[in-house]
């Protein structure tokens, strides 16, 4: 095995061994062909490696600061583990004696062989297709949603059973609920997988409202942005409400239409005024053009007459006579 400075005789043996790593290593498609190696390209110097009467390995190698910058690798894959790569390295060192460290990027396939020599990531080349890229920063950040639920009963422990018998059908893991007792002829309900996820808030207020055959009322903030209510009779909803009705995405003028509240059908199931639903089921086309979310809902809950709407199971109270329901 002999190693030596690359002389301009060696350079189709170079190119031979170049287009063999490119093969093995093929740059993205996006890049297009990959040119033909330059030797002193770039300020470097280069070493061939030599075994069995030919040129088997190249390297090429350039000071940056205090630093040597191993540009190039490559031994051919039937000369590999007999040291070549390593007296390589050891020839640009000798180059540059004065060096303090030696960096380089590597191929996910020649990793093994830099950790072998005590090589240690310092950063990652990340890449992603753009138009995937240009979707996910034209998506909105997503803020804190919470909610509860409200059932229209004096019965605690009906409450209490069907939420134990519910919940851990639920997707999401819920860490547990809470059974508040009954304030002004409601049961709030508060659930963790609830909080992280309306559709589970929403799931849980319609099988409530089917086991206890009463009104139901899910109230909530969704990403910190638009207020949400849900009323159910018997486990159907007969109503519902969104602040921003094309909030998630453009809708239909009567799904718009159907998000809008209706408050006769809210005062006739929870006893409220109708004028004082209405006022503040407030409309807007963005969150700008609305008051907060959080207190759009605790507008809402003062009109129908529900306590306790102004937070979700992550921030309840102690409450006396509440249930915990621990999982």
């Amino acid at each position: 095995m002999t190693i030596r400075h690359a002389t301009d005789a060696d350079e189709p043996a170079i190119q031979l061994l170049w287009r063999e790593f490119v093969a093995e290593s093929p740059p993205p498609a996006y890049l297009g062909e990959s040119d033909d190696l330059e030797l002193g390209h770039g300020g470097t110097t280069a070493w061939v490696g030599e075994r069995s009467g030919g040129v088997v390995a190249f390297a090429r190698a350039r000071p940056i600061g205090t630093a040597v910058e191993i540009v190039d690798l490559y031994v051919a894959r039937a000369h590999r583990r007999h040291g070549l790569g390593k007296t390589l390295i050891g020839a640009a060192l000798a180059e540059w004696p004065d060096a303090t460290h030696v960096r380089l990027e590597a191929a996910l396939a020649a990793l093994p062989f830099y950790n072998r020599l005590g090589f240690q990531e310092e950063a990652r080349r990340l890449e992603m297709p753009a138009p995937a890229l240009r979707a996910r920063l034209a998506q909105r950040e997503k803020g804190e949603s919470f909610g509860s639920i409200h059932v229209q009963t004096d019965d605690q422990g009906a409450v209490e059973r069907a939420v134990r018998q519910f919940v851990p059908r639920l997707p999401g893991g819920s860490r547990g609920s809470i059974v508040a007792p009954p304030r002004n002829g409601w049961i709030a309900v508060y659930d963790d997988v609830c909080d992280r996820d309306p559709r589970q808030l929403r799931r849980l207020a319609k099988e409530l409202g089917d086991r206890m055959g009463s009104v139901v009322l899910a109230l909530a903030v969704e990403e910190a942005a638009v207020t949400r209510f849900v009323l159910f009779e018997h486990g159907k909803v007969v109503d519902e409400y969104l602040s921003i009705q094309e909030y998630y995405g453009p809708l239909p003028p009567g799904d718009v239409v159907a998000l809008a509240a209706n408050p006769r059908v809210v005062s006739r199931l929870t006893g409220s005024d109708a004028g004082a639903v209405r006022a503040a089921a407030v409309h807007g086309a963005s969150p700008g053009e609305l008051p907060a979310a959080a207190e759009v809902l605790v507008s809402i809950a003062r009109a129908i007459g529900v306590q306790g709407a102004e937070h979700g199971w992550s921030d309840a109270p102690t409450l006396a006579g509440a249930v915990v329901v621990e999982r």
